[in-house]
């Protein structure tokens, strides 16, 4: 199954590059704070840390991109709940993110709304330990990325968002607030 995703990403992404429909390309950089946060918790914990990824973003209308992407999320337990109260509860994840995205926007300029959604493959080690599960895994699952949020400015090259990578074998969720910038690329063929 891994090595299926894998093969079917890689030929994803590849044939997007080079596709004829593309209009624009650019490269989107994105920083941002980090969160995991179990399925299942009694006592509400999540995890804070830090989150970066970059995308190279394929425009084939002004209202949809294709965004393969590269993204890393480093997120550990602190020993607290949501409120700030001890718990025992955890939801760790340190991955290397990599994957492919579709992004529906309004092509407004100026504040540009966006959903995105896609399939990627996560490489690193996840903990989840709540009252209902306890999972340590390393290496390699899938996962669903979904991210919402504006673009800002004249040319919409600020982007400003929650990003998520739901992993359901490891029963948690990664996310983001997310601030980012969009450097378009010059075309040599043209």
């Amino acid at each position: 199954m891994k090595k299926k995703l894998i093969i079917l990403i890689a030929i994803l992404t590849s044939n997007f590059i080079e596709a004829q429909f593309i209009k624009e390309k650019s490269i989107n950089a994105q920083i941002g704070y980090g969160i995991s946060l179990p399925y299942d918790s009694v006592d509400e914990t999540a995890d804070d840390g830090f989150f970066m990824q970059g995308e190279l973003v394929l425009e084939a209308y002004s209202w949809l991109e294709i965004r393969p992407y590269a993204g890393l999320i480093l997120v550990n337990s602190n020993g607290k709940d949501i409120d700030g109260n001890p718990t025992n509860e955890k939801a760790e994840s340190k991955a290397f993110l990599i994957g492919g995205k579709t992004r529906l926007r309004a092509p407004i300029r100026w504040v540009a709304p966006y959903f995105e959604a896609g399939i990627g493959i996560s490489a690193g080690k996840f903990e989840t330990f709540t009252a209902f599960t306890n999972i340590n895994k390393s290496g390699v699952i899938y996962h669903i990325p979904v991210s919402f949020g504006l673009e800002l400015g004249k040319k919409n090259n600020f982007d400003l968002g929650f990003t998520y990578f739901f992993h359901p074998t490891v029963e948690q969720y990664s996310g983001a607030f997310t601030l980012g910038v969009t450097i378009p690329l010059k075309d040599k063929q043209k």
